[in-house]
């Protein structure tokens, strides 16, 4: 295999295969240095020999996928115009409540053991359309509700990076298999941060856009909380990945727009000069581990010492506050929802669960579903005030460093000597669930104690997706996490 295929030069290490990003493997498909089979091969023998250690996946497809890594190598040999097929070749893990026709749909749930989708996901649609090969799936807690990643169904996700703790949830697999290497693209979702979670813990990038950017299934698709997106370990490759999910779809009527159009390559990515950055570490009371506070820092730093502009700003928001809001949302719709397709069947269900359920319904007996809008309305107010004159604003994606793989957190969490009341509160996303127009891309910020990946959240203006990208891509140059992999 030549040197470009790998990575290699001769002042350079090797890059594995199985590490190659989206991006530079298109290039090599396109010059003809590289076969869709070749990567895909690599990709499946990294699985084979990896997942056991970190139990990313749910299920893997390599024979329909080598089926169709074949007819991409034909198509890329014949020499045609493949970019109405921007994905053409590529291996992507979905995660298991992307519905794929005629495979598993439980959401990580016993008692729906035996269901199947009788369609693609809207996601998993497009990325067919665009050629990616879907060659496995993910795991998640069930029904995506947990900042942890196990269940009773899939057992325990585990970090690559640390086996003891967790990859992060709800898309925890997404993120252990892209820190694995045993995919360069996955689908995730995000209702509270389950996008953004796995991403600071595995050292990816996730992308949360903004609400109807990329189009959902219905009828939870209504809920302007939620959002599916892209995972992926460069900047690059998730908008990559973003452009082809994004835009109106007919199974969603909150979807807008057409497909996305966000840049791959910032050639000026280092030099940030005129760029206005709001530094906010704490979101008002969220504590933080010290790697955490001093990895944001370290980020801010960067980006000034680059020309940007950073001042730090304060908002008036409490942990219990948010957690209050969020809840009563939750309380009013997902939580009935959750009620009502595990009806007879609780017994069966993880603790989390039913953990999560109870708080929802309580929340909802406390508060109506317009006072939560009103909470909702203010932290956008005052989101958009600290916001002002600025052009991003950059805050830390979980003041824990890290989480125990199998633990379920149903008595709070301890973070930086403060005990917290509910695991929620120590995890700086759902904020940007409530303003959730606002786009938001986490990428890595450096590593804690105990070899777990931190990360950082750079959030945009509604609806501004550019800003939080180009941004993103500069503290890629800045402060690079390429070449870094854990030693499973």
């Amino acid at each position: 295999m030549s040197a470009a295929v790998t990575g290699r030069t001769d002042a350079a290490p090797r890059t594995p295969l199985h590490y190659l990003d989206a991006v530079a493997a298109l290039r090599l498909f396109r010059s003809g240095n590289l076969s869709p089979v070749e990567l895909l091969q690599s990709v499946m023998d990294r699985t084979e020999a990896a997942n056991p250690a970190v139990n990313a996946l749910t299920e893997t497809m390599f024979d329909d996928a080598m089926l169709l890594a074949r007819e991409a190598e034909a198509e890329y040999g014949r020499g045609g115009d493949t970019s109405d097929r921007p994905l053409l070749g590529l291996p992507v893990v979905t995660k298991e409540k992307h519905g794929l026709a005629g495979r598993s749909f439980t959401q990580g749930l016993l008692s729906h053991t035996g269901r199947t989708a009788t369609a693609d996901h809207p996601v998993v649609e497009r990325i067919r359309a665009a050629g990616g090969i879907v060659h496995a799936r993910s795991t998640s807690p069930e029904f995506s509700c947990a900042t942890v990643t196990h269940s009773p169904m899939w057992g325990v996700t585990r970090n690559p990076w640390n086996p003891e703790r967790s990859p992060g949830g709800s898309s925890g697999g997404a993120g252990a298999a892209l820190a694995a290497g045993l995919a360069p693209l996955a689908t995730a979702s995000d209702i509270a941060g389950s996008t953004r979670l796995p991403a600071a813990f595995t050292g990816t990038v996730g992308y949360k856009a903004p609400y109807g950017r990329i189009p959902g299934l219905a009828p939870l698709s209504a809920d302007w909380y939620r959002g599916d997106g892209p995972m992926a370990r460069t900047v690059a490759d998730t908008a990559l990945l973003a452009n082809v999910m994004s835009g109106r779809h007919p199974g969603d009527h909150a979807s807008y727009g057409g497909p996305g159009t966000l840049p791959l390559d910032y050639p000026d990515a280092g030099n940030v000069a005129g760029l206005r950055v709001a530094l906010c570490l704490r979101l008002g009371t969220y504590p933080l581990d010290d790697a955490v506070e001093a990895n944001t820092r370290a980020v801010a730093a960067a980006l000034q010492a680059a020309g940007a502009v950073v001042e730090e700003v304060v908002l008036p928001w409490t942990t219990a506050g948010i957690r209050d809001t969020i809840f009563t949302h939750f309380g009013h719709i997902l939580g009935p929802a959750m009620e009502a397709a595990t009806a007879g069947d609780q017994e069966s269900l993880a603790a989390y669960t039913r953990r999560f359920m109870a708080d929802a319904r309580a929340a909802a007996q406390r508060s109506s579903l317009v006072e939560g809008l009103e909470a909702e309305a203010k932290m956008q107010a005052e989101l958009a005030a600290a916001m002002d004159g600025f052009d991003i604003l950059l805050c830390p994606t979980s003041g824990a460093g890290s989480l125990a793989a199998d633990a379920d957190y149903l008595d709070g969490i301890s973070v930086a000597g403060t005990r917290l009341q509910h695991y929620w509160e120590a995890h700086l996303t759902a904020p940007f669930n409530i303003t959730n127009r606002c786009p938001v891309l986490a990428v890595p910020s450096g590593f804690g104690a105990d070899g777990v990946p931190t990360g950082v959240q750079l959030v945009g203006h509604p609806f501004e997706e550019e800003s939080v990208f180009r941004a993103g891509a500069a503290v890629e140059v800045l402060r690079p996490w390429a070449g870094r992999y854990p030693q499973l």
